[in-house]
């Protein structure tokens, strides 16, 4: 199998342009991303021929290439071939310069931006979300098996919140490997922003001055935005002091020039507004479902899987990171995603009974495996969706169906599962009992719909290799 990862690899470098035209390449859950230098080297069409290769997508400068559950292995093997520790290529060539839309292009940047750094922190904001499910299951919210006062409810309590209360530790070394920082000078500035000294005055109302600038004295720990918008501007200014400081002594002086330059930045100007914009972000999330309510709650799981296609979920998902570390809990968004996962399941199953073709068939029963046990949702989005066109209904009426109801019952997201598993169910414990059993009834209400929409209605007639 090692072999097929490689000649994959091989093959979307090559129809990407090669080596020197891959300025930045990184991974998420199921997708290969390439920053490209010039897009006239590349060969989308071939790619999405190439075997292991679900999909392509462009976004911007990036070319995404959807692998599937297979990334990392695949991901692996294109870092070899690059030369690359994980992400990184130095070698890059200039990018041609075309003429583009000045707000599509900040627009697509932003995304871009987000996609770079969030992804990389799931795998982290996933352990931690277990251990706070494991705390709900076994503390009083529940089972009551476990005193709070035991050792073993303190650990899990604290391994749970460590994740959201450094969040702009872990923050700042993905931002750094997204924009080519030093990663320790990512991560000590993230520290920086959260340490207990800073955090202490802050909590005594105390004043403080960063070299004579005053200091808007704001709580960052559980915060994304400021971090990632510092590590931005730092980028360049790290940039500027390793090109004109002389290589005798730039090893020394660079880096600690830089921190200098960014405290004030940081702390004066970059902080503060990215607090207040993800603070505005995470309240207009918030009223939005005081205004729109349950109906609300079914349109974003409706059109999640739309979301994912165009890059546009990870606004969503930043949002939601932040909403838990502010408050702990969702009712809004987090329960809409689970159920637009089950609406992927569903599609994918009703694909597999209408199927008569024997190979489609086996590729649907993949796909759903894939999407249940695995959570990957691109296999059947690009498989099924895609290829078909029509089994989009299926996807959209499944999630706005559970959503329906889901929003009616009042379910919340108790904690932060970022799985689209049928593990995504886990979120809704920690709080009633009936929150758990309406949760996993809408869940299911999704997949059912999705199934039954896709049977009958997600495929023309005249299609070939349906069953009648």
């Amino acid at each position: 199998m090692s072999d097929n990862y490689k000649k994959t690899a091989e093959s979307i470098i090559e129809l990407s342009g090669g080596k020197a035209n891959i300025a930045h390449a990184l991974h998420c859950a199921t997708r290969v991303r390439f920053n490209i230098n010039n897009f006239d080297k590349v060969n989308i069409d071939k790619i999405k021929e190439v075997p292991g290769v679900l999909g392509v997508m462009k976004v911007g400068d990036q070319l995404q290439i959807i692998i599937g559950a297979e990334v990392n292995k695949v991901f692996d093997e294109v870092s070899i071939l690059l030369e690359i520790e994980t992400d990184e290529n130095e070698t890059a060539t200039p990018q041609t310069k075309k003429k583009t839309n000045l707000f599509k292009s900040i627009g697509l940047g932003m995304l871009d931006g987000l996609s770079g750094t969030m992804g990389p922190v799931i795998p982290a904001i996933v352990a931690c979300a277990f251990f706070k499910m494991f705390v709900a299951i076994l503390g009083q919210d529940l089972l009551n098996v476990l005193p709070a006062e035991s050792d073993l409810f303190i650990l899990l309590t604290f391994v749970g919140d460590a994740g959201f209360y450094f969040f702009p530790v872990i923050v700042g070394y993905t931002a750094a490997k997204k924009f080519g920082v030093t990663p320790v000078l990512g991560i000590l500035l993230g520290a920086i922003l959260i340490h207990p000294m800073f955090i202490q005055m802050i909590n005594e109302g105390a004043d403080f001055t960063v070299f004579g600038l005053p200091v808007y004295m704001t709580n960052y720990s559980g915060t994304i935005i400021p971090t990632i918008l510092s590590v931005w501007v730092m980028s360049y200014v790290e940039k500027f002091f390793n090109k004109y400081i002389h290589s005798s002594i730039r090893s020394v002086f660079a880096p600690a020039l830089t921190i200098i330059v960014m405290l004030p930045i940081a702390f004066c100007l970059i902080g503060p507004a990215g607090a207040f914009l993800g603070n505005y972000v995470v309240n207009g999330l918030l009223a939005l479902q005081n205004y729109v309510g349950f109906l609300g709650i079914a349109i974003i799981a409706a059109l999640y899987p739309i979301l994912v296609m165009t890059g546009m979920h990870m606004v969503l998902i930043t949002a939601l990171f932040q909403i838990f570390a502010t408050q702990g809990w969702d009712g809004f968004a987090a329960p809409a995603l689970c159920y637009a996962s089950f609406s992927v399941m569903g599609v994918a199953i009703g694909a597999f009974f209408r199927l008569k073709d024997k190979s489609q068939k086996s590729l649907a029963a993949s796909y759903a495996i894939t999407a249940i046990v695995a959570g990957t949702s691109e296999p059947t989005i690009y498989g099924i969706c895609t290829r078909y066109k029509k089994p989009f209904l299926g996807l959209m009426a499944g999630g706005f169906a559970g959503g329906i109801y889901g929003g009616i019952a009042n379910v919340v997201s108790a904690t932060l599962v970022p799985s689209s598993s049928v593990t995504a169910t886990l979120a809704f414990v920690g709080e009633s009992t009936s929150n758990i059993v309406n949760g996993v009834i809408a869940s299911i209400i999704s997949l059912i719909v999705a199934a039954i929409c896709t049977y009958f209605w997600g495929f023309r007639k005249d299609e070939p290799g349906l069953r009648g």
